[in-house]
């Protein structure tokens, strides 16, 4: 794997690990209760997305298990207009999609620790 893609390999979990952990720790009421856990989960996400572009194409071709266009294609899905975040949106994500991302990013980062 070059450098590069295994820097942003590495980064993509991290992150996705920090947002899952955030948002384990909250159910859907408190979430939409709070506005800092909102934008953290938002941005968090919004990383994973832009950690996720910057890997190389034979990078993301060897490793079909991640889903690079949902990934890629998530800022569209969350930001619907230049004014907002659609936050239920990142509560599905970093409930439904986080953990199987985390699990096939852990097969994928060397040596995780």
């Amino acid at each position: 794997m070059p450098k590069d893609d295994a820097v942003y390999f590495g980064h993509m979990l991290e992150m996705a690990r920090k947002a899952y952990a955030r948002a384990s720790q909250l159910d859907k009421t408190q979430f939409d209760a709070n506005e800092e856990a909102q934008l953290a989960l938002a941005h968090l996400v919004q990383i994973i997305r832009e950690a996720a572009s910057r890997v190389s194409q034979p990078g993301q071709d060897a490793h079909p298990e991640v889903p690079w266009r949902e990934i890629t294609g998530m800022r569209n899905k969350i930001v619907h207009d230049y004014m907002g975040v659609d936050f239920d949106v990142v509560w599905q994500v970093v409930t439904e999609d986080l953990q199987p991302l985390i699990s096939a990013l852990e097969r994928v980062v060397p040596n995780d620790t």
